[in-house]
This record gives C-alpha cells, structure tokens and sequence, in this order.
C-alpha cells in the first residue's frame, strides 16, 4: 500500500522524467508531496470584458474574448514570441503575446472563442496581455470560485500538475475516503480536542484543496499549531537550570579605556546592555543572554566589549556569523580597532574557503592559546576545532544557526562558558519570553544619535520610471542601489517580480556605465559571497536581489532601497529589509513599490511608511496580523517556520507553549502508548536539527 514513505514514482501520472522534476525541488516521496504546501491561493473570478478588468487596476484576470488574427511567430536573439489580436463582446481590442512557446502558433485559431487570465496593461490607447493563461469557456466557468494552490515549483512543473498529483496521491491512500492510517496521526487527541482542531489527514486535503476560505483558515491553523507545539516542545525539553560557569570573570579597566577613546558616545541601550553583561560575566552561573535590537542599533561594539572583558581575564572569545561575507566584515573591523586602539585581541579568521595549511595553523594556535578570538562561520563547530579557555561565545543573527549548531560550539568550553545570541528582528517582548525561554533578554532600542532617519515613500507602478531616474542620480553623486524582489527566478508565482529578469529588463533606464548584478539564495555560496563582496567594495551600481541581503554586510555607501511587491512581505521582512540602508552619512531613501493596491492604502506599508522603530512596528505587525491573512511570499523574518507566524499566530504560539509545558510536566511523553507516535515525532524533530522534519 502506498504511504508517506513510498517513492514518489508510485504515485499515477508520475515516472522518470516528472520525478527528476520533483527531485529539483526536494520532493522524492509521497510524504514530500503532500507536505509541499501552496504558498498562496488563486482565486478565479468570473470573466469581464477588457475594461472593466482594467478598471480594478493592477490585478489579475479573465477576459472573454474572440481572436481577430491570425498568430505571427517572431523570432529575435534566439528567443521567440507569438503575438495575436483579439476583441471582447463590447468591441474593445487586445493584443496577446507569448514568448519561447513557438508551438501556439498551431493553437491560436482566428475565430476562437477563449479566456485570457493575466494583467492587462496600455500603452497609447491599447490594451495588452502578457503570458496570460488561457482557457476553453466552459473550462474557465467550471473553475470560477474555487481556491486553487499557487506552489513553489520549478521549470517544466505546473501548479496543475502539482494538484493533479497530489490529488491522485490522497486517493491511492484512501481508496475508499474511510482508512486515513497511511498518515498516522501523532498529537495527541486530548489536545486536538481542546484546540479544536482537524485531524492531519484531512488538513492535508484541505490545505491543498480547499471549498472555502473557513477550510483553509482551520488546515492552516492545525499545520501551524504543530509546528509551534514541536518548536516548543523541543526547547522546553531541552532547557536546563542554569550552570555554574568556568569562566568567572573580574570587571577591568579596558572596556572603560576603549568607549572613553571612541569617537561617538554610547547610546543608552548600549551602555545597559553591557552593564547587564558585565554582570553576568562576574556571576558564578553561565550567562545566556539575548541582545535584541535593529539593524544599526549598535549591537556590535556591545559584544566587541564583552569580549574585550573576557579577553582581560585570560580567556578566549568566539563570535559565529552566518555567512563568509559578515564573518569577514567582523573580523575587519575586530582587527582594525585592535590597531588603532591597542587592544589585546590576538584575532583569526576561521571560514570555509580559508585555505587548508592556514586552518590547521590556526586551530593550533587556537588549541595552545596563540590567538584569543576567533571569528568565523560554520568551520567554527568542526570536530578539528579546539580552544585552550574557551570562556564566551557569541553568535550573530541567532536564528540562521540550529540549535545543535550552537550547543557544538559551546560544548567546546564544556558547555560552561557565557553565551550571547545576538538578533537584528525585534519581536514584542510576550512573545520573546515564549520563543526564548532559556535566554535573559536585553532590548536596544536606541539608535545612535549620529544616524539619519530613512526617508520612506509607498507608491505604485506609476511612480516606476521617476524612481528609476532617483536613484540614476544618486548613483551618479556615487552612491549605490538595493532593489529587493520576492522571486529568485521565473516561473514560480505570477504576477511576482524575479531578479533575474528583472536585473536584465531594468538594464533600459541606466546609462551603460551602471554596473548591474543579481543575487538570490539558490546561487552557491562561494558566488554569493563574491557578488556581495563587489557591491561592499563599490564595484557595483545596483544590486537586485531576493531578501538574501537580510543578513548583509555593512554598506555605508547603499544610500536607496527599492522593494517590489511589497504588498507580498511580512513587516518584520520589510523592516529588517530597510536595515541595508541608512548606515553611513548621507541620507537614504526606501521605496515601498505596490504591485495591487487597487486604490486601496496597505496598512501594513503605512506603518513602515511613518515609522522606523523596529520595536514598535513589531507590536503593530502583533496587533495587525489575523487569521484572515493566510498567505505571503515571505513571513515575520525571524524564525524559518514553514508555515507559522509568530506574529499572525501569536495566540497559537501561547496555546502551544502552554500544552508543552503541561505535557512534559506530566512526563508521559514516551511512557503512554498514545504519546508514543508524537515521541517518535519530537526524537526525530530534536535530532535533525532543523524545523522543517518532513
């Protein structure tokens, strides 16, 4: 019988070819499959005629209408398009265009009858449509009113093909719509009950099939419960009383010497956060501290002060980042100060691409104490990678990292030495104290006195051409550019801006002497790195990018983002976003552009529109968020949930700590025999070391 094991190839419809498709978005089983979620909704309305679809602004839809042409095959640069006229029942004309699908050209009948579904859009009098969908008449009314899935996918996969599949896979597991035991239930019924709850087989139905919008609000509700109880359940679990540390320290002199030497002065988040460190530095038990503030709020020199203090006492200090470039950039600045300042850091560098000889040097000297602070990435946590007295570490953008990611590198001290986690995404405190129930938390909510609030606008597909032309003259006075995209490539959600494209279409509005780039997360790391690293150095103009840049390096120079679609993103994403400017000097600009306002004012990007308080906006984004926002391209930017959102499903988050906390102080998670499935569930969920276990 097929179940969520069985290879994906047992599912009808599905041999050689699709498989090698599916396999490129990590889908080899029926339990891959069924647990792809779609990442948005289409909902199809009833056709219109070509203006009063254009009359609803910038969105997607049908329109009926009958081909007045013959279809002409053109080709240019290697690629080709088909291009035909059309006409509605009130006598308005369209033209039709679809590029690199040459075989239309056999499709397209003059004197056809079709629905067309895409974003019309008109030049000098004319509408034109794009990529539309098309479809018979009949087939477009039988498809009207119902949600239909908008998956993640990739070249040669249809969002079709993806329900088709799904379908034929729920069906070959129950045959007869009665024996769901091929998709075991594993919470346990006591809580299902009291949170009222659909069971998972049925969820599964209805997350990917949907009747109505009521059906999808409780399947996403169960999946986004199950994440935050498994979340929580294995951090509870885990949670220690705190330990007595090997690392006591003495307060010094030095850090007080190094802020009387600098040029700017402490904000006052800066100096609590590291009084409160100071103290729990001198404590006999380990800190386990979370500093928590903006990008830009100072949290660096923060940590460059605790470890100048632990460093003092004769012990060694870690900072873990989670990419090369931030590493890196760390490490510039450590060695910079240590110079200008004299301090006692006797600093290295530890990432992947450093060379071998030079690694085994430095985990030598590492091991023998020749050098007291090392600043790296993942290489840190490597088995060759040693310390003499190991006694903090700290690690940046906390959440990038698992949590056996991080427990590795303090186990290095023998798990007793001070620990701060750093984050750059504030969260209201009552749900800080749910998520990070074993750290003490410190907010920064101060902004160094010497940075320019970011001037920010939200506008729409009119203002396009004058923001390019803003930011031409901001490159030419040499500053530099950041515009974000939701997609990395084509052919993922329609409607939605890609970098990759869009960096080649923008190429029109800048003088050739404007260099150009794109970055996005399926690229290597190495690659990456490199593009990165140019557009910190200046070599590039513009980058475009997917929300990759949310943990960046330091650009001073970048001085104007530009987001697109910005409707389709979380606050918090926005937010942490916005943080890539506004970090030197000159004054920076951020440009919230609206894909499908419809007239209608977002209340979201009204926020961020009149506000740069991260902590603020965060409370706001808490009370804004409800049930009724179902879907978004990207979440609250904190925590890589598949499918919950600390910020919409706050009153999830408690229900699920709150049924955590009483299961595991009954202790009968692996005792009871209708626990046993959810113990399995949580052994395998703690092991992996990720939140997504499917």
């Amino acid at each position: 019988m097929i179940n969520l094991n069985s290879e994906i190839t047992e599912i009808k419809g599905i041999g050689t070819k699709n498989a090698a498709l599916f396999q490129k978005m990590n889908i080899t089983t029926v339990g891959d499959l069924l647990f792809h979620f779609p990442r948005d909704y289409e909902i199809l309305r009833p056709a219109v005629s070509v203006r009063e679809l254009a009359s609803l602004g910038n969105i997607a839809g049908g329109v009926y209408v009958h081909i007045t042409s013959e279809a002409v095959l053109k080709s240019f640069r290697g690629k080709s398009a088909v291009s035909f006229d059309a006409t509605d029942e009130m006598g308005t004309g369209i033209s039709i265009t679809y590029f690199n699908m040459p075989y239309l050209k056999k499709t397209i009948k003059k004197g056809n009858v079709n629905v067309f579904y895409g974003r019309l859009f008109e030049k000098n009098g004319r509408f034109y449509m794009t990529q539309p969908k098309m479809y018979r008449p009949d087939e477009y009314s039988r498809m009207t009113g119902i949600l239909r899935g908008v998956y993640v996918k990739t070249k040669g996969i249809t969002d079709a093909a993806v329900a088709k599949y799904v379908r034929n896979a729920l069906d070959a597991i129950v045959a007869d719509r009665q024996d769901t035991g091929a998709v075991s239930e594993y919470l346990p019924a006591e809580l299902i009950k009291r949170r009222n709850l659909a069971d998972v087989f049925t969820s599964l139905e209805r997350i990917h099939f949907p009747g109505s919008q009521g059906e999808l609000a409780g399947a996403r509700e169960r999946f986004s419960y199950e994440e935050l109880f498994l979340f929580l359940l294995s951090v509870k679990s885990s949670q220690v009383q705190k330990k007595e540390t090997g690392a006591k320290m003495i307060e010094t002199a030095d850090a007080d010497r190094l802020t009387a030497k600098l040029p700017y002065v402490l904000t006052g988040s800066q100096k609590a956060a590291f009084e409160a460190i100071k103290k729990d530095l001198c404590s006999d038990y380990c800190m386990n501290r979370l500093l928590q503030g903006d990008v830009g709020s100072g949290k660096t020199i923060v940590s460059i002060l605790a470890m100048l203090m632990t460093v003092a006492n004769g012990y060694q200090a870690v900072m873990m980042a989670p990419t090369e470039v931030l590493a890196q950039q760390h490490f510039i600045t450590i060695t910079e100060m240590t110079k200008e300042y004299d301090l006692p850091f006797r600093p290295a560098l530890l990432t992947g691409s450093v060379p071998a000889t030079e690694k085994r040097s430095i985990c030598r000297e590492l091991k023998d104490g020749g050098l007291n602070v090392a600043i790296g990435t993942h290489a840190l946590i490597q088995d060759t990678v040693s310390f003499q007295k190991l006694g903090l570490v700290i690690t940046d953008e906390q959440h990038r990292f698992g949590v056996k990611q991080r427990e590795k590198l303090q186990d290095k001290a023998g798990g007793a030495c001070h620990t701060i986690v750093m984050s750059a995404t504030p969260i209201p405190r009552s749900l800080a104290i749910v998520l990070y129930g074993e750290l003490d938390i410190t907010e920064m909510p101060d902004m160094p006195a010497s940075r320019l609030p970011i001037k920010n606008c939200v506008v729409d597909q009119t203002y396009r051409k004058t923001a390019y032309k803003f930011m031409n003259d901001q490159i030419s006075l040499g500053r530099q550019v950041y515009i974000i995209c939701p997609m990395a490539e084509p052919g993922v959600m329609e409607g939605l801006e890609n970098v990759v494209e869009y960096a080649k279409e923008i190429r029109q509005y800048f003088p050739d002497s404007v260099n150009i780039e794109y970055l996005h997360g399926k690229m290597r790391p190495k690659q990456k790195n490199e593009i990165m690293q140019r557009f910190a150095d200046g070599q590039t103009d513009i980058l475009v990018s997917t929300t990759v840049v949310e943990v960046g390096v330091n650009v001073p120079n970048a001085t104007v983002m530009m987001v697109e679609n910005a409707e389709r993103f979380g606050l918090a994403t926005l937010h942490q976003i916005r943080g890539r400017v506004g970090r030197g000097k000159e004054q920076s600009y951020c440009i919230f552009m609206e894909s499908d306002s419809g007239g209608k004012k977002n209340e979201r990007l009204d926020i961020l529109n009149h506000s740069n308080n991260g902590f603020e906006i965060a409370q706001k984004d808490l009370k804004l968020r409800g049930p009724g926002d179902l879907m978004g391209v990207e979440q609250s930017g904190e925590f890589s949930f598949r499918f919950a959102d600390v910020y919409r499903d706050h009153q999830l988050l408690l229900d699920a700590s709150a049924d955590a906390e009483e299961l595991l102080a009954d202790d009968r998670m692996l005792t009871e025999p209708g626990h046993r499935a959810l113990g399995e569930r949580l052994k395998k969920y703690i092991d992996s070391g990720y939140l997504d276990i499917l």
